[in-house]
């Protein structure tokens, strides 16, 4: 969907276009509340929080809106010797979803191993405990977040070979070419246009009249907006 369409659709769901009212709207406002309004609704949406409590995964249509914001990274580790920590790690990271890991031994060639998310908090717990520890000869083990760095524990019996984490990122922020962007003060020659589906950007687009109809404290399309987010999700 072209930008100068979402600026048009939004003006129309504030109030008529042929009133004038709220002309004092700018365009920067607007792109601004449908980039905010869409990382609300990814965030939401992941999490499950949302009518059908649907998270990331959970039906076909929860996998077809977001599968586009799904990316791989390959990982360069550094070996702490307890574990292995990453050097690089995604700007653009929004959720985890999964890390692939190849580990290797003195006595075995590569084999690909189950790593499973833990707490920070219980790191001392999981070494220890037999089920949940390192373990080359079943082919698992736990990795923490932390420090926007993440930690594959090895409990020095193997050494990471490859590492490919899986998240979803930020989604891509539109931009109107001659409008400045609130958020780096530049002002693009181009536009750069939403890349979820256009579906999906009418939604987006209702999140962002909600958004300037509570700043504007328009209860009513307020309201009307919430409502339509929702029960077209």
């Amino acid at each position: 969907m072209l930008n100068s369409a979402i600026l048009i659709k939004v003006k129309q769901r504030l109030n008529k276009l042929a009133s004038n009212d709220y002309d004092n709207i700018e365009a920067w406002q607007i792109t601004e509340a449908f980039n905010k309004g869409q990382v609300d609704w990814c965030r939401r949406n992941l999490h499950g929080m949302n009518t059908k409590q649907e998270g990331d995964e959970q039906s076909t249509r929860r996998i077809d809106d977001l599968q586009v914001l799904l990316t791989p990274l390959n990982l360069k580790m550094v070996d702490k010797q307890t574990y292995f920590e990453t050097v690089n790690f995604p700007t653009d990271y929004l959720q985890w979803k999964r890390l692939s890991l190849k580990a290797k031994s003195d006595c075995c060639d590569a084999k690909t191993m189950v790593v499973y998310l833990g707490e920070m908090a219980n790191v001392d717990e999981l070494l220890r405990d037999k089920n949940k520890q390192p373990s080359f000869e079943w082919g698992e083990t736990f990795a923490t977040l932390s420090n926007n760095q993440v930690q594959v524990y090895t409990n020095n019996l193997f050494d990471v070979a490859e590492a490919s984490l899986y998240y979803y990122r930020q989604p891509r922020y539109i931009q109107i070419a001659g409008v400045t962007n609130p958020y780096t003060n530049l002002t693009p020659t181009v536009d750069t246009t939403s890349e979820f589906k256009d579906d999906l950007v009418e939604l987006f687009i209702d999140e962002a009249v909600k958004i300037l109809a509570g700043d504007i404290e328009s209860m009513n399309q307020y309201q009307r907006m919430t409502q339509t987010v929702e029960s077209n999700n």
